[in-house]
């Protein structure tokens, strides 16, 4: 994990790297570690979405009928504004 969360004597939590082997966050009360996670979590969704998106056209490539069937799958793709639909023939499958 890298980290710990404890209790400080005074009530208040700090944070403890065993990376660094120091404390890194102290004296936080529970809404400060709270909004340091969220802080933390928006600075990846946002790293995430800049280095990691994908074209969409991947989503049609990696589709297999396992979960839902072709037309539901198609379904979802108007419902996202694609105008791609699939053809259940291509997936050696049946459709009801």
């Amino acid at each position: 994990m890298g980290a710990f969360i404890a209790r400080q004597p005074n009530g208040l939590y700090c944070r403890f790297s065993t990376v660094v082997d120091a404390i890194t966050d102290y004296n936080m009360t529970e809404d400060d570690y709270i909004m340091m996670c969220v802080d933390k979590a928006r600075f990846e969704a946002k790293r995430t979405l800049k280095l990691y998106t994908k074209p969409f056209q991947r989503v049609i490539d990696e589709f297999r009928p396992t979960n839902y069937t072709v037309e539901e799958f198609n379904e979802y793709l108007k419902e996202m504004g694609s105008d791609v639909q699939l053809d259940p023939k291509d997936y050696d499958c049946e459709e009801d």
